[in-house]
């Protein structure tokens, strides 16, 4: 499927190249595909995804905007014959005890059914890597079952741990640092969500999906030891 796109010049240096104002897995597949072309160009010095965009920024300000225009137009009609490429669905172990998913009841009060049923609706879905934004290593999550959208908390938390899983609207995602947040908070993972000394600080990229994986709260102390170890390996498989 092909787009109607635009073309916008973003201060001197960048252009933002958008796609229709949805969001679809059509379109991040279309925006990864131009974005692997574009990343050919030698000019380039980085792009960054969005639901519908990609904001493409140049090592120098942009003389000949006509030109650079066309060449991305050009690199556009090239990505339609693109396949997927390393893509990958990564296994994120969850533990939902009680001490950490902290809103589950209520949410189970909310939609009148069982915190199993949360969990079970939670994990028996794979989500789609739309981009990565907000914080460092904070994955926007695609997929989320109709039955666990619940609104953000009126009155957003001062503080919200590293790891935890909560559910804003109809998202779900990992809070990678401690930080304040409104989400309603159903569990937690072991796993460090950014690293600046790894060669990819997030091991995850738009394209990717994600399977949140229940273990209890020992398995989640035992996996927690070995990720501070540096030990243990998060289980991937190609898309």
């Amino acid at each position: 499927m092909k787009f109607q796109l635009t073309y916008k010049f973003f201060g001197r240096s960048a252009i933002l190249v958008e796609w229709p104002a949805n969001i679809s897995q059509d379109i991040i597949q279309d925006i990864i595909s131009f974005e692997r072309q574009v990343k050919e160009i030698d000019s380039i010095l980085d792009t960054i995804i969005a639901y519908n965009s990609l904001l493409i920024r140049y090592q120098n300000p942009i003389v000949d905007k006509e030109l650079t225009i066309s060449q991305l137009k050009k690199k556009s009609a090239a990505s339609s014959h693109l396949t997927k490429q390393d893509q990958f669905l990564w296994e994120i172990p969850v533990c939902y005890d009680a001490s950490f998913g902290i809103d589950l009841e209520e949410i189970a009060n909310k939609k009148k059914c069982s915190v199993a049923d949360i969990i079970r609706l939670h994990t028996e879905t794979d989500y789609l890597v739309y981009f990565i934004g907000f914080q460092p290593g904070f994955l926007y999550l695609g997929g989320l079952h109709q039955n666990l959208h619940v609104p953000r908390k009126s009155n957003p938390r001062v503080r919200v741990d590293k790891g935890s899983v909560g559910i804003g609207g109809a998202q779900t995602g990992v809070y990678p640092q401690n930080s304040s947040g409104g989400w309603n908070i159903i569990g937690k993972s072991p796993l460090n969500f950014f690293n600046m000394k790894a060669t990819n600080p997030c091991f995850a990229k738009p394209g990717d999906r994600i399977q949140f994986v229940a273990v209890d709260i020992h398995t989640f102390y035992e996996i927690e030891r070995e990720v501070i170890k540096q030990e243990f390996i998060i289980k991937k498989r190609p898309l």
